[in-house]
């Protein structure tokens, strides 16, 4: 990847027209791939342009521009024109039956999801995309809704078969009846080269944001991490952090990152004093309506006094006391919940109910002042401003380093907009307004959530666009001098509720990105940053010139919040599906994150088989002294980093219009490559899914059970690496079965391997290229197979096959058991330059104990003579 802010040669992509033969036409009311009808009965005011007839100016890089310009004749833009100029203008783009699509729509204002079918009217609202099938040519076809100007669009259902467009400003300020470009539309015989070559086209396009290629991604993507937002939802503070590192480092695995999720902040409600944190802020939900009153950290963070944790009179801290608060929080939730149905139901004294919550709170209180939040140092500067350099979060990270030499990463969590309710006016020197919310009504076929009715309900402290660079730059300046060293940034997608005022969305949004974008490269090295609750165009084609990763998926839910006890399980299935699929586009901007899990979950060794190979960054939210360490183990290095997979993982082709949540047939399948291999996960996932009559994700436990499916080498996409290309050519396959610790060879002509998998489990299938070599000699390396991913634990393979001599060199990070397949028993075994014992057997398995060697970084070099 190029390095980040690296200047381009300015280009202009006026692009020079393809001689190629046209693939897309419209006419006779029909949209036409080669002759084939993917829409019929296009309406008179839709117009189609190929896509070099579309002029922008751009700095996109030379190779990336001539890419682009090769696979012009494949795509073009639908545009549409309206009596009436209107900030919000709906139109069909023409009707299509019988043909399967895959989709990608918005569930919640924040997540996206897949969704099948067979006709335009199948559509749920706010696609962001739909890949059409054209077995006829055996091609595909793929709409998406873009950016014109100052609106956005998105893919709704008609009636009939039709597919809408909605394009809207989110301002009645901001008006149009035109357009010229407001979908793309691009050809492929291939469904992932097609997100490639369509997300570059419109890269030239737009020039408003980068691809994923361009950029530099942060460094802990490779490494291991905690998350302290399960373990402490609101309750987060220093000791308890401090003492989660502690933890995990004294089990053997040292996070190499932190995230001090929500929590950490100076924040409080409209209705408190407007110089004091709220207190007693415990679970998710109660801080929604607070707003930050000062830029830096809260007065837990701030009273923390340098080496209070340090030394050998440092202060104890109850584990238990984080699970009691939220706990107690759960309790109130449900009672609050109960109380709501009642109003609801027509109930009008709810008089016994306000008597329990305000019970449930004041014993809250209590647990709160018993077991008072211990923060080290308390009687230090407390809230006033003071900056001393022994105190408050400056002092905190450097004790973090100090003691925990390994920690490279300390992030912290914040909203877009600064908290979930934005700045309180009047409490910085930033210009900020509450403003109300104003809720599209696209969104109304989306799910209901508590975090859309909390905003709502107290609208957003916005500060003023014009302000947005010096509002990034104020609270991200100050945290890098305080050591922090990237920032989640959450709720991104609030800006298109609070924009009438500020000419529309989009508008808003580059002001916003831009501002942001600017502070990143300042403070946190260009790419220290993860973006959260973005699953919207508006984002990926605005917000992603800087940003390089993003969440794929929606948050980690341990439990149903709807009460459902199967959720725990089912729940899970669901977040695969999210990352997996939403992969194919997300990764054409930003590297893939598929979000925490905790490794005590009734499901964290699904969870666990699914980050192996997923290819981003593996990290927990575990509460303290709520640790498998066994099974962290099988994907984490002790030294903090992964065995991670060289790209990231995407659904294979057989699943890409299928539905693995709950049509009780299909197991999701994703593929990824390793440095010498590739390797298929094979998750059961059926048993959930979304409910378009519900409008909601709700159980399907008919489909909950076994599924059977196959597994083939072919189902690894090898082409899509310039450097695994190569491994896609072999002969024959080494297949080893992580779970079932199998054993199998294969060609590219064998028959599939057929496998059963139960509800929430998984099987990981390496597969190598098998080397022939003198003397009949066939050889080809697993790797450690005490890891999820065995085939990223190998680093180095060279054969050497001359008359003189037939030998295997192998470089293996970690320890544990090496295991390989060999035709023949090798006459001897070097480990680390000392002649070392092995185990053959006639099957062809060859196996070595590993040690882990910190002085080498956890790497052994191993040589196999023959």
């Amino acid at each position: 990847m190029a390095p980040p802010n690296d200047p381009s040669n300015p280009q202009l992509s006026k692009l020079v027209p393809n001689t190629l033969e046209k693939y897309l036409a419209l006419d006779n009311e029909k949209l036409s791939v080669k002759g084939v009808t993917v829409l019929s009965d296009v309406p008179s005011n839709v117009t189609f342009k190929p896509f070099h007839s579309i002029n922008k100016s751009s700095d996109v890089p030379l190779p990336l521009l001539q890419r682009v310009q090769a696979h012009s004749h494949k795509g073009g833009f639908l545009g549409f024109k309206s009596q009436d100029p209107s900030d919000r203008l709906i139109n069909s783009l023409g009707r299509f039956n019988g043909r399967d699509f895959l989709s990608i729509f918005r569930f919640k204002t924040w997540w996206s999801t897949q969704w099948v079918g067979t006709s335009g009217s199948d559509l749920q609202m706010e696609s962001q995309w739909v890949l059409l099938d054209v077995p006829e040519i055996d091609s595909y076809v793929i709409i998406i809704p873009v950016i014109e100007g100052s609106f956005r669009s998105a893919l709704h259902p008609g009636t009939d078969g039709h597919v809408i467009i909605c394009a809207e400003s989110g301002s009645t300020q901001t008006k149009a009846s035109s357009f010229d470009s407001i979908a793309y539309v691009h050809v492929s015989d291939n469904p992932y080269n097609i997100m490639k070559e369509a997300y570059s086209a419109i890269r030239v396009h737009l020039n408003t944001f980068k691809l994923l290629e361009e950029k530099q991604v942060p460094s802990l993507v490779n490494k291991f991490g905690w998350c302290t937002w399960d373990a402490f939802y609101l309750t987060v503070e220093p000791a308890g952090v401090w003492h989660g590192v502690k933890e995990f480092s004294e089990g053997g695995l040292s996070p190499r990152f932190i995230i001090i999720d929500d929590g950490w902040q100076s924040a409080n409600r409209d209705c408190d004093n407007p110089n004091e944190d709220t207190k007693y802020l415990a679970l998710g939900g109660e801080q929604m309506t607070c707003r930050m009153h000062r830029l830096d950290e809260g007065e837990k963070f701030r009273k923390y006094k340098a080496g209070s944790l340090l030394g050998p009179d440092a202060p104890s801290f109850d584990v238990k006391k984080p699970k009691l608060l939220i706990n107690k929080g759960i309790e109130i939730e449900v009672a609050t919940k109960e109380r709501n149905k009642a109003v609801q139901a027509g109930v009008t004294d709810v008089s016994g109910f306000d008597s329990k919550i305000n019970k449930l709170r004041k014993e809250s209180e209590e647990i709160f002042i018993a077991e008072k939040i211990s923060t080290p140092g308390d009687g230090g500067c407390g809230s006033c401003s003071c900056k001393a350099e022994n105190y408050g979060m400056k002092a905190f990270t450097s004790d973090l380093r100090t003691k925990f030499k390994s920690l490279d990463d300390i992030w912290v969590w914040h909203a877009l907009c600064g908290a979930w309710g934005g700045v309180r006016p009047g409490t910085t020197h930033l210009n900020s307004k509450v403003i109300h919310c104003n809720v599209s009504p696209g969104l109304d076929g989306t799910m209901e959530d508590l975090a859309v009715v909390k905003i709502v309900e107290g609208g957003v402290g916005l500060v003023h666009p014009t302000q947005a660079e010096d509002f990034y730059d104020s609270m991200h300046s100050y945290l890098a001098q305080a050591g922090i060293t990237g920032v989640k940034i959450d709720v991104i997608h609030t800006l298109e509720y609070l924009c009438e005022e500020y000419g529309g969305r989009v508008e808003l949004a580059k002001a916003y990105y831009k501002g942001l974008s600017k502070s990143l490269k300042k403070n946190f090295n260009g790419s220290g940053i993860i973006s959260s609750m973005q699953q919207c165009n508006d984002f990926f084609f605005l917000g992603t010139d800087q940003i390089s990763m993003g969440r794929v998926g929606d948050d980690f839910w341990f439990q149903d919040p709807n009460g459902d006890p199967m959720g725990s399980y089912w729940l899970q299935g669901v977040h695969m599906i999210h990352c997996s699929y939403n992969s194919l586009w997300m990764g054409q901007f930003i590297t893939p994150d598929w979000d925490m899990f905790q490794s005590d979950h009734c499901c964290a060794k699904f969870h666990a088989g699914s980050r192996a190979i997923c290819g981003g960054p593996v990290y927990v939210s575990d509460s303290l002294s709520g640790h498998d360490f066994d099974l962290l183990k099988q994907l984490v290095y002790p030294d903090g980093t992964i065995p991670k997979c060289q790209h990231y993982a995407l659904p294979t082709r057989d699943c890409i219009f299928k539905n693995p949540l709950f049509d009780k047939k299909t197991v999701l399948k994703i593929w990824n490559f390793n440095k010498y291999g590739g390797v298929i996960g094979a998750f059961n996932c059926q048993g959930a899914g979304w409910s378009s009559k519900e409008q909601r994700i709700l159980g399907y436990p008919e489909a909950y059970k076994p599924m059977s499916g196959s597994v083939h080498v072919t189902d690894i996409e090898w082409d899509q690496n310039t450097e695994a290309a190569h491994m896609g050519e072999a002969d024959e396959y080494l297949v080893y079965f992580n779970q079932a610790e199998k054993l199998q060879l294969m060609t590219p002509k064998s028959d599939p391997i057929q496998i059963l998998i139960q509800p929430s489990t998984f099987e990981l299938f390496s597969f190598v290229p098998v080397k022939k070599l003198g003397l009949g000699i066939k050889f080809a390396p697993v790797g450690l197979i005490n890891m999820f991913n065995s085939g990223g634990t190998v680093e180095e393979l060279k054969y050497f096959d001359s008359g003189a001599e037939t030998s295997v060199k192998i470089d293996v990070k970690g320890g544990g058991k090496f295991l390989a397949y060999s035709s023949v028993s090798p006459k001897k075994c070097q480990l680390n330059g000392t002649e070392a014992d092995f185990e053959w057997s006639t099957d062809g398995k060859l196996t070595l104990n590993v040690p882990w060697i910190e002085e080498a970084g956890g790497i052994s070099d191993m040589v196999f003579l023959f």
